[in-house]
């Protein structure tokens, strides 16, 4: 079971940046009490405070995450598959590094499918996306946005290090995401490997709102 600290972390990762008062409300506590902990989390170079100066009134100190904090978070070994990749690449090309993130598609292709084709309704299909994702730890959160249109956001990304380094990855992961779902199609809006705190698709079935 999650300690105080472990869920002010959680939510941190989903919402930044957030006031003290932002997190007393979602973890139905004092302000005075989340700050203990806010404290405790800044002394351990977790979390970072910034002061928002307001049109009126004092300014409002937000707390965000560290890049220490992502060591909290799942990663799957992913600095040992990037020297791997890179390996591949220096001695068999490009092509190779190509195939092997094909054959990863297949392979999640084949693990995700089962769970998905069980679903008939659109939105069925895309709960079950985002529960599998989530089983893979890219803590997921789906949106309807529209009929037949649905907004998909992953605030982890386990592959970090390789998307920076390997674009395809992102690319094989929105194909993916179209092809499991039979969708009409699916499009990355923002990208963690670009910079952004999130990355966010935007997924559209057959006759869905543009």
């Amino acid at each position: 079971m999650k300690g105080t600290k472990d869920k002010i972390l959680d939510i941190l990762k989903r919402e930044q940046p957030l006031s003290a008062g932002d997190l007393a409300k979602l973890l139905h506590m004092t302000e005075m009490g989340v700050r203990k902990h806010l404290s405790a989390l800044e002394g351990g170079g977790l979390i970072q405070a910034e002061n928002l100066k307001r049109p009126v009134g004092r300014p409002v100190q937000l707390f965000s995450l560290t890049e220490k904090a992502e060591t909290s978070f799942p990663k799957n070994y992913e600095h040992i598959a990037v020297q791997f990749l890179k390996d591949i690449e220096q001695l068999y090309g490009e092509k190779a590094v190509r195939q092997l993130f094909e054959k990863r598609k297949g392979r999640l292709y084949q693990a995700y499918r089962p769970a998905i084709s069980r679903e008939k309704s659109d939105e069925g299909k895309a709960e079950a996306l985002a529960r599998l994702q989530n089983e893979h730890g890219y803590m997921c959160r789906l949106h309807r946005i529209g009929d037949g249109t649905f907004e998909l956001i992953e605030y982890n990304c386990p592959i970090l290090a390789v998307a920076k380094q390997y674009k395809l990855a992102c690319r094989f992961e929105t194909s993916l995401m179209k092809s499991v779902l039979g969708a009409e199609s699916a499009d990355r809006m923002l990208c963690r490997a670009d910079g952004e705190a999130h990355c966010r698709f935007r997924i559209r079935f057959s006759g869905g709102k543009r």
